[in-house]
């Protein structure tokens, strides 16, 4: 299917998607606010793509970032004759959208990544020349997904030329002309929050409304369907922390990527019923978090992750000697967050304990897309099934991976922790089913628009 215009939100994906279903719901569940136009733009936005700005509130004593409602990502291969006129023409529809809303969840925010796919076919000398050198893994910043040990064997790899990520307060359909180059191969749709100011989030409204086994017990207000706040603001990046060049982890040579980042995307399935039946509260807690977290409100979403409450690796095997289980979050702190002070080249402190990864993942009622072009490769299905659309602004691909190989065990000394890979004992992998993975590079704004083209 050819994105248009018309079809990039509305149009020929609408109809694809026989309307936009029950995703209408968020905006009818929610006060959609009315976008705000931008000032003069480009003039103004940030360097970076991949940085919005977002409120905050506070949730059980903790200051929490607020996500925005609705979340989308359009993945799409390039049939491109004229690289040069394409890069035109969509920085052009960029442009336009820069023109007509802010770029924050309240008007648009758009972020376009770019895929291994295409710098190796259309842009491979170039890319040879520019590509940002993760020094730490002495490879590429940008590498080919893989599969974790908790991954199913048919976790689906995949080969994206571009993936375009929305993020917005409300659902209405966008105009997007002109880009028959662009053919779409995916489209994920999903939300976040809703419930901070008081009554049910969205997750369970959607997820009630939609018959999602398992939905009746999520807890009213949850952020997410599993129950507890991930937006903790000492718990995500700071504004530039993911930036290619922030902590020295990445050589951007001669510049061409600086301000860019690293972004994962992958489709998480999620057993609700397991996770709420066969865990109660406690075990959530200490499978979340960390084992012998006694001191958490029966009931709290929100929970402390502040650089006070970060596990160190040492503390992490000592949990897993002691009880033979180590948390979730607790395991990726060993290599998500700053192991000592770090002072940017740009004057910025970062203190020990600082969280590396900015997290954007959002929710789903996808079965595993709301439209795909493969439908018998990707196992579509119409029903409604509860899931993640897990994206991740990181680096570079080697630290997604380190946090990634944490999450299952494999902790940054090259210690293994021995339990199966799907485990309950290991974290929430035992309820969590990954379907595909890809790994993209999200240029900065200036070269947002088909990278390297122009050389």
């Amino acid at each position: 299917m050819q994105i248009t215009r018309r079809g990039f939100l509305g149009g020929a994906v609408a109809g694809a998607l026989g309307g936009a279903g029950l995703y209408e719901l968020v905006d009818r569940l929610t006060q959609a606010p009315k976008r705000p136009l931008a000032a003069p733009p480009p003039a103004g936005l940030a360097a970076e793509q991949h940085v919005i700005d977002l409120r905050t509130v506070h949730s059980e004593g903790v200051e929490v970032i607020v996500p925005p409602l609705h979340s989308e990502v359009v993945t799409a291969k390039l049939d491109v004759a004229d690289l040069r006129r394409a890069q035109r023409d969509l920085e052009d529809a960029l442009r336009e959208l820069d023109g007509r809303f802010a770029p924050n969840p309240a008007g648009l925010a758009v972020t376009v990544a770019w895929g291994l796919p295409y710098f190796e076919r259309y842009v491979p000398a170039q890319w040879q020349a520019h590509r940002p050198h993760d020094r730490r893994a002495d490879a590429s910043a940008l590498l080919p997904p893989r599969r974790f040990p908790s991954d199913p064997h048919d976790t689906i790899l995949e080969s994206n030329d571009v993936a375009i990520f929305l993020r917005i307060d409300d659902a209405r359909k966008l105009l997007f002309d002109g880009l028959g180059f662009l053919k779409t191969t995916s489209i994920r749709r999903g939300f976040a929050g809703g419930g901070f100011e008081g009554g049910q989030g969205l997750p369970k409204q959607m997820a009630v409304a939609a018959g999602v086994p398992g939905a009746d017990l999520i807890p009213d207000g949850s952020e997410l369907f599993l129950g507890f706040t991930s937006t903790q603001k000492s718990g995500l990046g700071p504004r530039l922390i993911a930036n290619h060049e922030t902590l020295g982890y990445v050589d951007v040579r001669g510049g061409y990527f600086r301000h860019g980042t690293h972004m994962h995307l992958s489709h998480i399935a999620e057993d609700l019923e397991a996770w709420y039946l066969n865990f109660d509260f406690d075990e959530r807690v200490l499978t979340v978090f960390r084992p012998g977290m006694t001191n958490v409100r029966q009931g709290a979403q929100t929970v402390p992750q502040g650089p006070e409450h970060v596990s160190t690796e040492h503390q992490v095997k000592h949990q897993f000697r002691t009880t033979g289980r180590f948390g979730h979050s607790a395991s990726i702190q060993s290599t998500s967050r700053l192991l000592q002070d770090f002072v940017a080249t740009d004057g910025s402190v970062y203190p020990k304990g600082t969280a590396i990864p900015q997290r954007a993942d959002f929710n789903t009622l996808d079965n595993p897309f709301a439209w795909t072009a493969t439908p018998g490769r990707d196992k579509f299905k119409a029903e409604a099934a509860a899931g993640v659309h897990f994206v991740v602004f990181n680096p570079s691909s080697d630290d997604f991976a380190r946090n990634r190989l944490a999450m299952d065990g494999h902790l940054p000394d090259g210690t293994k922790l021995e339990l199966p890979p799907r485990g309950r004992a290991q974290g929430i992998n035992s309820v969590l089913t990954t379907t595909h993975r890809q790994n993209f590079l999200v240029p900065p704004r200036r070269h947002r628009s088909f990278p390297l083209a122009e050389l």
